[in-house]
């Protein structure tokens, strides 16, 4: 006789939650774009990368990638009641033409500010000279 595997299904509730303004936090690389929608405090609201929509390869980094992206994640945002956002953008790709012209489809959601964090390159401190002999 065959044991039958007993399976637990847990399913997350939905809270329910009241968002008028989100920052809309973009790390784009040269392989992939990660969008990801937080509250003030920085709580996650939603988010994922461009393997979510079913992109693989070198299309995860394509800027039409990030608008589908995008438009997923600021659709379900609009049944939260999102209508204003703020945008740090983080990391060198070319997916920010691709984030604007998806808040620009989807109307009805104002920008409040966009902010540049990419890190700049910093080589160090430069070394002491060799005493020569």
């Amino acid at each position: 006789m065959v044991a039958k595997k007993t399976t637990k299904s847990t399913s997350k509730k939905k809270k329910n939650i009241k968002l008028a303004y989100g920052l809309l936090h973009v790390k784009t690389s040269p392989n992939n774009t990660i969008v990801t929608l937080t509250d003030e405090n920085g709580n996650k609201i939603l988010g994922g990368g461009t393997g979510l929509v079913g992109y693989k390869g070198s299309k995860q980094s394509t800027p039409y990638a990030a608008e589908v992206l995008t438009k997923e994640i600021l659709q379900e945002a609009k049944g939260y009641g999102l209508n204003q956002i703020a945008i740090i953008f983080k990391g060198t790709g070319l997916a920010r033409d691709g984030i604007f012209k998806a808040i620009n489809d989807l109307g009805g959601i104002d920008i409040q500010y966009i902010k540049e964090a990419t890190p700049i390159q910093f080589g160090g401190c430069k070394w002491k000279r060799q005493r020569r002999i």
